[in-house]
């Protein structure tokens, strides 16, 4: 039986993938970056990837966020052959305000933690940024839910290092046999969790067959599963 239920924030619960769409499509448009690329998926070509890879690298500790904040936007210009320094910090300081204004909920997400938040105390541990995390927590309501909220930039330590879910197992006062993680990366949250020893929940729609103990495609299994737990 388990005591304390861990969760990712961004693409667990929160709609990352589609807030940083809306918002970086929005930018493309304000800034005039049609003059510099062929298209809005072209653009996307060059920063996704790029993007993926940076977040990885700044969750082993790397790079640093400003790094990342940084050569995220710079990059793809230099693609192109092209310097635009004070464009690309234009647009990314614009991406830091649009995606906390566009953030929405996944569905189902609502419901499902506040029904878990009667049976567990829920703990958040993310890597984001602390400018934008308790914003998009507290904008849509969800703070009240858990019980504590692990912000690697807090805590100085980033999933997958192990250290950082030890933190939260002292934060509930559990062992790693009592608790669970529950995330979409495996990278960052299973395989984070399993170097701490906690059980896993992976969140994913994806044909990988890494090893978790739990695998589901839906938010809403969790309530089924939990209970069995």
């Amino acid at each position: 039986m388990y005591k304390a239920v861990f969760l990712d924030w961004d693409d667990t619960i929160g709609d990352f993938h589609g807030s940083a769409l809306r918002s970086l499509s929005e930018i493309y448009e304000h800034f005039g970056l049609q003059r510099y690329f062929s298209s809005f998926d072209e653009y996307m070509a060059l920063y996704v990837p790029h993007n993926i890879e940076l977040w990885e690298q700044y969750g082993r500790s790397e790079v640093t966020k400003e790094f990342l904040q940084r050569d995220r936007f710079e990059y793809p210009f230099y693609a192109k052959g092209l310097s635009k320094p004070a464009l690309a910090r234009q647009t990314g300081d614009a991406f830091i305000r649009l995606t906390s204004d566009n953030y929405r909920l996944l569905p189902h997400a609502r419901e499902v933690i506040a029904e878990l938040s009667k049976r567990y105390p829920l703990t958040v541990i993310t890597n984001g940024f602390v400018e934008l995390q308790y914003k998009k927590i507290d904008a849509n309501g969800m703070r009240p839910f858990f019980r504590h909220i692990v912000l690697s930039e807090e805590v100085g330590m980033q999933k997958p290092d192990p250290d950082i879910f030890r933190h939260a197992l002292l934060l509930n006062g559990v062992t790693a046999d009592e608790a669970v993680m529950v995330g979409d990366s495996y990278s960052s949250d299973i395989q984070g969790a399993i170097n701490a020893g906690i059980d896993q929940i992976w969140l994913s729609t994806t044909h990988d067959d890494r090893p978790a103990t739990h695998k589901i495609t839906d938010i809403r299994e969790l309530l089924e599963l939990l209970s069995n737990a």
